[in-house]
C-alpha cells in the first residue's frame, strides 16, 4: 500500500482488479461447457460440442450423454459421444 501522498504502481493496480468470468447466455452453453468439462473434449472438437448442444434439445443431448457414460468407460469417451449423437439423429429422422 502506498503512503498517503504517493501513487500506486499501475502493476499493483492490474493485480488487485477481479477477474469475471461471464455467464453463458443461453442454457445449451451452459450444457455444452458442462459436456466438454465431463468428457475432456479437445480444443478442437469444442465447437461441434456447441454446435451439437444448440440444434438439439437438451433431452436429447443429455440422454446422449447419460448413454455415453453408461456404455463407454474410456479415456476417449467425446468421441463416443459423437458415435451416440449421429446414431439418435439418424433413427430421429
Amino acid at each position: 500500500m502506498p503512503r498517503k501522498g504517493e501513487f500506486e504502481k499501475i502493476g499493483d493496480l492490474f493485480a488487485k482488479r477481479a477477474t469475471t468470468t461471464k455467464a453463458p447466455a443461453y442454457q445449451w452453453q451452459d450444457l455444452a461447457l458442462k459436456i466438454i468439462g465431463e468428457l475432456r473434449v479437445p480444443p478442437f472438437k469444442r465447437s461441434s460440442i456447441f454446435k451439437i448442444c444448440k440444434e438439439n434439445t437438451r433431452i436429447f443431448v443429455e440422454a446422449c450423454l447419460a448413454d455415453t457414460k453408461e456404455l463407454c468407460d474410456g479415456v476417449e469417451r467425446w468421441k463416443y459421444f459423437f458415435k451416440v449423437v449421429a446414431n439418435r439423429d439418424s433413427e430421429k429422422k
